[in-house]
């Protein structure tokens, strides 16, 4: 046995006091006289004894009620094993899951609600003078410092729910980050929470060193859900008045059948389609809708689903552009080509712009979604590195070489990206061969295809030397699966190179009736799109074209009221936002530089918080840190269970009952035990 307060123990020398009390009883007798004592002798002799009993027994009730009180405020304990110093101070930290499933209602209000109420008596289990943390899933500034209880207290009451959603590894090297810096207190740690699998069964927790880890699971009822996951269209270009198909991923995380779920599209505000699904429990189900008459601009699209009693992930935000125009550079070597410019300019949506190879404005490439290369002789090496650059960061070159062209320039910029290169030139009168109709460029190319259908002739090629990388996609192929156009992925972008230069002298590809489909597939396909939507507290980085901004000028985030100025870097081609931790409403952001729109964002909720199923205490000790213990939160109060884990067995309550039960006992002693009852029936 073990005390708190050992300091407390030194009162026991108050038990002299009973003992001097009784030992030195001044108390004097009447002397009375008779003249023949011999029938007295027995009474007086029999009265005595019984009177020093009773002495005897109200003394010693009297030092065991001292006593047990002197121990209750010693606080005695029986230690566990891990159990912490006792009478020393103690630095303590309590995270308090504020995630959307917290929002679940049990028959005592919310989870959160309960939470709080744990983490009061989690911090009432300890003394007046412990220090205190308060963690939450948001990982504030104001978080990391230590408080008094009443401090701590309050502002427990000021925790909301929040978008953030941190996994187990997280929150605890959070926890020992401060606790470490405190090196007077000992470090003690819990984590209230309703332990989702989805949030925290992936990645075991390490071992805390020096700090005693503790959960505190919250049992919630387990509801039916559908939400939204994602959604992506089909379209690859955005053109006005086109028709749009937007896929929509169902996720029905309940484990029966989700029967006619209504749902919502929702684009600037005006409704778009509408429909009801029906997903399979524990299942996904991918959805179609179809909408048109867009206007060119922004668009801001939002998909509102019906679905009770779990309403947090009810709707899901996306935003995507719809162009006017499409830009499209062409580099030539000095004179332009007559066929690639008069396929882009038949169509008014092509924003045609030629230039020289030596005149490139390298800083607005990353404007460009497409950037043709054609009857470039010598590539020098300052555009070779520019445009390797550029297809890096998604944008789409296409390459015809030109007739006597330097094939080591070329060598120079197709290797590095994993592109094949020009290697020799063969004059051999041959035809394409073979179309590789599986490719996306001939999606809508062909209603029928035919058995013989006309493809380009040939008169001379370049040999197209092997792609150092697994990632062709062939589009014309010659005799012998030689390629004559063909694709390649290089970082986020592409690349198409053709065998041919466009001339006649090479081959009729320019006036094929093939060439001008295959061009405008390859550009309404390019170019590197802002994604339709963020995940809040995933991503955190926003890319948008190039923004040139002056001294006095910034660059905003706004949703209605709110406000947030990212942090803002350049570089080649885009420009990056960190927006860190800023964004906590799901919702569409306006990009915004003084009064002009530059881009329209959409952040949507991690859908991880959708999966309401939870841990058992066979999964939550796995993930568990070593020696770390798993506290039930039942129906009584954590104020016992938590004292009991840190200091073990607690016995000051009992030492109170007892002292209680000695007072009562000497009170009983003194009122009821009669020492003057008549022993002899009478005088002789």
């Amino acid at each position: 046995m073990q005390f708190v307060y050992p300091a407390f123990l030194f009162a026991l020398a108050s038990l002299a006091i009973p003992v001097l009390v009784h030992l030195f009883n001044f108390r004097k007798y009447q002397k009375v006289y008779f003249s023949n004592v011999q029938f007295l002798k027995e009474v007086n002799e029999q009265q005595s004894s019984r009177r020093n009993l009773k002495e005897r027994l109200i003394l010693a009730a009297r030092l065991l009620a001292l006593a047990f009180l002197v121990l209750a405020f010693a606080r005695p304990f029986i230690p566990g094993k891990n159990s912490i110093t006792a009478g020393k101070q103690q630095a303590v930290s309590i995270f308090i899951d504020n995630s959307y499933s917290m929002q679940t209602l049990t028959r005592e209000g919310s989870l959160l609600d309960e939470a709080k109420r744990r983490a009061k008596e989690i911090a009432s289990a300890y003394n007046i003078n412990d220090r205190f943390q308060l963690l939450t899933q948001d990982f504030e500034g104001r978080h990391q410092r230590l408080l008094s209880r009443e401090e701590f207290n309050n502002a427990v009451d000021t925790v909301k729910i929040s978008a953030q959603s941190r996994s187990l590894p997280q929150i605890i090297n959070r926890q020992q980050s401060l606790l470490q810096g405190q090196n007077a207190a000992i470090p003690s740690a819990y984590i209230i929470s309703d332990f989702q699998k989805s949030a925290y069964s992936q990645t075991a927790a390490k071992q805390a060193e020096g700090m005693q880890v503790n959960m505190v699971q919250l049992k919630a009822n387990t509801l039916p859900n559908v939400a939204v996951d994602s959604v992506w269209l089909l379209n690859a270009l955005h053109r006005p008045n086109e028709t749009e198909r937007l896929v929509v991923k169902l996720h029905n995380y309940a484990a029966e059948d989700a029967q006619g779920i209504p749902l919502k599209l929702m684009v600037n505000g005006t409704q778009k389609a509408l429909g009801s699904f029906t997903v399979k429990a524990r299942s996904i189900s991918l959805d179609t809708l179809t909408f048109s008459g867009l206007q060119a601009g922004w668009q801001q699209a939002e998909i509102q689903l019906q679905d009770n009693p779990v309403t947090f992930d009810n709707q899901f935000y996306f935003t995507f552009k719809v162009r006017k125009q499409m830009p499209v550079l062409l580099v030539d070597g000095g004179t332009p080509n007559v066929y690639l410019n008069a396929a882009f300019r038949a169509d008014a949506f092509f924003n045609v712009n030629g230039i020289n190879d030596g005149n490139v404005n390298y800083s607005t490439l990353g404007t460009y979604p497409l950037v043709v290369l054609s009857d470039v002789k010598s590539i020098s090496t300052g555009l070779a590195q520019q445009l390797k650059s550029y297809v890096a960061k998604g944008g789409t070159l296409l390459v015809f070489p030109a007739a006597d062209a330097d094939l080591a320039s070329y060598r120079t910029l197709l290797q590095p990206v994993g592109a094949a290169w020009p290697e020799k030139l063969v004059a051999e009168e041959t035809r394409v061969a073979s179309l590789n109709l599986q490719n996306p460029l001939f999606k809508t190319v062909f209603e029928d295809v035919p058995q013989n259908p006309d493809l380009p002739k040939v008169h001379k090629y370049y040999t197209l030397a092997a792609a150092t990388r697994s990632s062709t996609q062939s589009l014309m192929e010659l005799p012998g699966h030689q390629p004559f156009w063909a694709g390649y992925n290089s970082g986020s972008g592409h690349i198409y190179v053709a065998a041919v230069a466009l001339d006649d002298a090479y081959s009729n590809l320019q006036r094929h009736a093939l060439m001008l489909p295959v061009l405008f597939r390859i550009a309404l396909l390019s170019g590197h799109d802002q994604p339709l939507f963020y995940t809040i507290g995933q991503d955190n980085a926003i890319e948008t074209e190039p923004i040139q901004l002056s001294e006095k000028q910034i660059i905003k985030l706004q949703k209605g009221t709110l406000s947030f100025i990212p942090d803002v870097r350049r570089q080649e081609g885009s420009t990056l936002l960190y927006v860190a931790d800023q964004i906590q409403q799901p919702g569409n952001y306006r990009v915004a530089r003084q009064d002009s729109t530059i881009a329209i964002t959409a952040f949507n909720n991690s859908r991880h918080e959708s999966d309401l199923t939870y841990l058992n205490n066979a999964d939550l000790s796995k993930l568990s840190p070593k020696g770390s213990a798993v506290i039930q939160a039942g129906n009584g109060s954590l104020k016992g269970a938590v004292a009991e884990t840190n200091f073990g067995l607690q016995l000051w309550k009992l030492c109170i009952i007892l002292a209680l039960i000695f007072v009562a006992a000497e009170i009983a002693l003194v009122r009821f035990f009669r020492v003057n009852k008549s022993q002899v029936s009478g005088l002789v």
